[in-house]
C-alpha cells in the first residue's frame, strides 16, 4: 500500500500507541490499511488541524472528508437540530431533501437536472453502472489505470488501485492517465487514443462500450488536472461508440479545484452522469448520482432504486451547511490560496532535483518525485520519505501514482495564510532532511 503501515511493525510509536495498534489489530485485522510507516493516533480536530494523542498538533493538507473544516461547528448544531425533530428515510414527503436537491443540481453541469441521494460515492457508482448497462445494452467500462471508484461488487471491478490481487472485471479496459508532465500539451491526444483503443478492444471482445468512468482530476493516478478541454476529446471517442460518460466528483468535487463547482465543469458540461461523495456533509456519510430528467424518467419506468439512510434528514442537514459555505466564500479560497500554495511549493523546491513537476487546481495539488529531472524517472521510495518527513515536521499528507511517486496536498477548503506558513516551513524542513 502507497504510504501504508505494514503490519506487525511498531517501530516509533509510543507504548500506548502500540498497545493499541495491538488491540485494534485484535478485533478489526489488517484488512483497514493505516496511513504512515508509523501510524497517527489522532484524538481530536478542529478546523484544519488535529491533535495526537500526546497532545501535539499537526496541520491537516490531506483530508477532504473535512471539506470545510474538521469539527465544524455549524454542521454539528444543524444535524443536532435535525435528529430531535426527526431522521427518517426518503420514502415520506420532506422540504429539507427537496430544497438541498434543487440547490444541488443548479450546480451540475448544464442538462443535468436529477439527482439521486446515496451512503457514499461507491454506491453512486455502482448505480450508474446499472443505469449505463441498461441503457447502452453493453457492460464494457474504461477506466484509468490506478483509478478508485468503489468498494461494491461492480466498482471493486473498475478499481485497479485495489492492487495486482483484486482483479478487475473482463468487461474492463484500463489506459493511462493523461500524463501533463512527461507528454505535456499533447497529454489529451495521447489519452483520447489510449481511449479508442480500449473501445476497439472492447467491441472485438463482444462487450461494446457502456461507461468511461473517470476522476477528472485524476487523484490515484498522480493528479493531473491538465488544461481547460484536455478530456473533451476522450469523451467524444466514447460517445461516438455509444458509450455513456461518468464524472466521479468525489475528490475533485465541492469547489477544490477553485474555479468550479465540479471538476469536470474545468473541461466540459457534456457528461451523462456526476458522482459525489465523501466532502458533501462534513464526515456524514452520503453520496450522490447526478444525471439528466430525461435518462432518469426513462429508466425509472422498469426500475425503482431505494436506499434507507441515502439522503436522510439529518445528512442532509450537514451537507446543505457544506454547500452554504462552500458557496459562500470557500471555493473562492481554494481558488486564492490554492494558486498561493503551488507557487510556494514550486519555488521551494527549484534547487531539489528529485522534485520533478508541481501540478494542481485550486486546493488539490501533486508533487512529482523523481531520481533527477533529466530521466524523470519515477522516485516511490523518496516520496514515502517526504511524507514521514512532513509528519515529523507536523504537516499531514500523503502519496499517489503508480509507483507513490506523486505526493497528494489536499488540506480542507479552510486553509488559511496562517496555514500556508505552517506548510511552507514544514516543507522546507522536510525537503533538507530527505536531501
Amino acid at each position: 500500500m502507497i504510504n501504508g503501515f505494514t503490519p506487525g511493525q511498531s517501530d516509533g510509536l509510543s507504548a500506548d500507541d502500540a498497545v493499541l495498534l495491538d488491540r485494534r489489530r485484535a478485533v478489526l485485522g489488517d484488512i483497514y490499511p493505516l496511513f504512515y510507516t508509523a501510524p497517527f493516533h489522532m484524538t481530536r480536530a478542529r478546523g484544519t488541524r488535529v491533535f495526537d494523542s500526546a497532545g501535539r498538533e499537526y496541520l491537516d493538507a490531506y483530508n477532504n472528508v473535512q471539506a470545510t473544516g474538521h469539527s465544524n461547528p455549524a454542521i454539528a448544531e444543524a444535524v443536532h437540530r435535525q435528529l430531535l425533530v426527526m431522521n427518517t428515510h426518503t420514502r415520506y414527503l420532506q422540504d429539507g431533501i427537496v430544497e438541498y436537491a434543487e440547490r444541488l443540481t443548479a450546480t451540475f453541469p448544464v442538462g443535468m437536472d436529477r439527482v439521486v441521494f446515496t451512503n457514499s460515492g461507491s454506491e453512486a457508482n455502482d448505480l450508474a453502472i446499472q443505469i449505463a448497462r441498461w441503457r447502452t445494452g453493453n457492460d464494457g467500462i474504461i477506466v484509468t489505470a490506478n483509478a478508485y471508484h468503489g468498494v461494491t461488487g461492480l466498482t471493486a471491478q473498475i478499481t485497479p488501485e485495489n492492487g495486482g490481487a483484486m482483479p478487475i472485471g473482463p468487461h474492463v479496459r484500463t489506459v493511462d492517465a493523461p500524463d501533463t508532465y512527461r507528454d505535456g500539451d499533447n497529454a489529451g491526444t495521447v489519452f483520447a487514443e489510449s481511449v479508442r483503443r480500449a473501445i476497439h478492444d472492447l467491441q472485438r471482445h463482444g462487450h461494446g462500450v457502456s461507461l468511461l468512468v473517470l476522476d477528472t482530476i485524476m487523484s490515484s493516478d498522480g493528479i493531473y488536472p491538465g488544461t481547460p478541454g484536455m478530456l473533451n476529446e476522450a469523451f467524444a471517442a466514447v460517445r461516438e461508440a455509444g458509450g455513456l460518460v461518468l464524472a466521479d466528483e468525489v475528490q475533485p468535487g465541492m469547489g477544490r479545484s477553485g474555479s468550479a463547482m465540479w471538476g469536470v465543469l474545468r473541461h466540459t458540461h457534456d457528461v451523462d452522469f456526476l458522482v459525489c461523495g465523501k466532502p458533501m456533509a462534513g464526515g456524514l456519510p452520503v453520496g450522490c448520482l447526478g444525471m439528466s430528467s430525461e435518462l432518469s424518467d426513462a429508466y425509472a419506468v422498469d426500475h425503482r432504486y431505494f436506499n434507507t439512510f441515502g439522503g436522510n434528514p439529518a445528512t442532509i442537514a450537514a451537507a446543505t451547511v457544506v454547500l452554504d459555505e462552500v458557496e459562500n466564500g470557500l471555493m473562492r479560497n481554494a481558488d486564492i490560496m490554492g494558486q498561493a500554495l503551488q507557487n510556494t511549493i514550486t519555488t521551494l523546491s527549484q534547487d531539489y532535483d528529485f522534485v520533478g513537476d508541481v501540478r494542481g487546481s485550486g486546493l488539490f495539488i501533486g508533487v512529482e518525485i523523481v531520481t533527477d529531472r533529466t530521466t524523470r524517472t519515477p522516485d516511490g521510495a523518496t516520496t514515502q520519505r517526504l511524507v514521514d518527513a512532513m509528519k515529523d515536521h507536523g504537516v499531514l499528507i500523503s502519496a499517489v501514482g503508480a509507483a507513490g511517486q506523486v505526493l497528494k496536498i489536499r488540506p480542507p477548503l479552510t486553509f488559511s495564510p496562517e496555514d500556508l506558513t505552517w506548510f511552507n516551513n514544514a516543507y522546507t524542513a522536510a525537503l533538507h532532511d530527505v536531501a
